[in-house]
């Protein structure tokens, strides 16, 4: 017989979540290494406490391939993007949208226009992940030739991509907080929208103003035709090269699953190359496990277009598999629900509830470094709190969003953060101030709530627009 297990006390579970957190950011921010020994010594941390409260190590593995189990979907959706990226790049399909966007979109607003053309994107797509991979990506490549900092572009590309992740219904954490919390999707997209459209109107304002001061100078047009003849002399730039993007848009569009959509849009470019760039069948093949490599001669195009490729994505599989491990522990043995629980024994008012939950989810995100786990473990925990104070079930689904899917692309070592940052070759942090959108929203929310504007009540229609 295996000893007794119980659960962790309040003081326990607090205790064990400050300790990982502290050695995670001693390493990133002072000693400056990467997070995936942190997460690996943090998961020895639970590990050991697990330990002493009973549980057998069987259970501890359980609890981690579970959690990397419930991911295995996104897991497999990083090594596909990676082969995409490589698949366009050889393609021409990136170059082409690169060349074109610089003939297009002047300084003064190319931010405005990243950040709806994003939201267009995911919104369509319904998929952050998408949106970043492709149009993400070429937006990059435009905003370097237009000599915006490119952590400024990252940030608003993040914007626009989690504005639609979290409005568009056919995202799936729009239908997930929906089904935690008892509503239906299209009550719980309503029921974001007071928060959401006011929060993008100042988004859009303050990157406006951005675009401003860096349209003021003088274009460097030298820089940009640069760019254009570098590209056009190493890739056959035309029409017929954009196949690939507008293949898988359309299938994204159209509902395909992302998995079978993005192999689609792998073996796509990888036909293009063959046939528009000279690639060889083995040339094709080999950029999709190690990506694409060139030498132009001018460096802001070799940084560009040197990626993708499934090993390029290795180290942010890597990374998120750390992350998911710890997340297994921390969540089946019951540490986080000990916390959050603790949390809302003394909640009434719905603005601290609104706020507790949305500090709630962060912490989840955190600790867990999964977006879904925090929806389901906060949507699990606050559904009581919620219906006790007399709350909508899409008010709960709403503050879900803006706490688990906007925050979670903002922490280095989320599995939204560690695709994101490698394809738009910006770390997170770097990023994570001018992704406006992720942060502004959940502080509107709150500030509403405290208003008590757009409050929803049970069975109270009227109140949605009123205390």
């Amino acid at each position: 017989m295996s000893t007794m297990k119980k659960g962790p006390t309040f003081t326990q579970a607090l205790v064990v979540f400050l300790v990982i957190v502290a050695v995670i950011i001693f390493g990133l921010v002072v000693m400056k290494v990467d997070a995936h020994v942190l997460l690996i010594l943090g998961t020895f941390i639970a590990a050991i406490a697990s330990l002493k409260l009973g549980y057998e190590w069987k259970d501890l593995e359980a609890a981690m391939c579970n959690s990397v189990c419930r991911a295995m979907s996104a897991m497999f959706i990083f090594i596909l993007i990676g082969m995409v990226v490589g698949a366009w790049i050889q393609a021409g399909t990136v170059p082409a949208l690169i060349y074109y966007g610089l003939g297009i979109i002047s300084p003064k607003i190319f931010l405005p226009a990243v950040l709806i053309i994003c939201s267009i994107a995911s919104v369509a797509t319904g998929s952050s992940w998408t949106t970043v991979g492709t149009v993400g990506l070429a937006l990059m490549g435009i905003g370097q030739g237009l000599g915006i900092p490119p952590q400024i572009t990252a940030g608003t590309i993040i914007s626009g991509a989690y504005f639609g992740d979290k409005m568009s219904p056919l995202s799936d954490t729009t239908n997930l907080a929906p089904a935690m919390t008892g509503t239906d999707i299209f009550t719980h997209i309503k029921a974001m929208i007071p928060a959401t459209v006011p929060s993008y109107i100042l988004c859009f304002i303050l990157y406006a103003l951005i675009g401003l001061r860096y349209g003021g100078g003088m274009l460097d047009v030298a820089t940009i035709e640069e760019i254009q003849a570098t590209l056009a002399k190493n890739f056959n730039i035309n029409l017929i090269i954009l196949l690939p993007a507008i293949i898988t848009l359309t299938l994204s569009i159209m509902r395909v699953s992302a998995i079978p959509g993005l192999a689609i849009g792998a073996i796509s470019g990888s036909i293009v190359a063959i046939l528009m760039q000279g690639a060889t069948l083995h040339d094709a093949i080999t950029v999709l496990n190690y990506g694409f490599e060139i030498e132009t001669g001018v460096t802001v195009v070799d940084e560009l277009l040197n990626r993708g490729g499934i090993q390029g994505m290795m180290w942010t599989f890597s990374l998120a598999f750390c992350a998911l491990a710890l997340g297994g522990i921390l969540d089946e043995m019951g540490y986080m629900n000990v916390i959050v629980e603790r949390m809302t024994r003394a909640i009434k008012r719905p603005v601290t509830l609104v706020a507790a939950t949305i500090i709630s989810c962060w912490v989840s995100v955190i600790a867990m470094g999964e977006q879904y786990l925090s929806i389901i473990l906060n949507g699990r925990l606050f559904k009581d709190a919620y219906d006790k104070a007399g709350l909508a079930p899409e008010m709960l689904s709403r503050v879900l969003e803006e706490g688990g899917t906007l925050g979670s692309a903002l922490v280095p070592w989320t599995t939204c953060a560690t695709f994101a940052a490698p394809i738009l070759g910006v770390p997170t942090l770097r990023y994570a101030p001018w992704a406006f959108f992720n942060y502004i929203n959940p502080l509107v929310s709150v500030i509403l709530t405290a208003m008590g504007l757009f409050v929803f009540y049970k069975n109270d229609i009227e109140s949605h627009a009123h205390e």
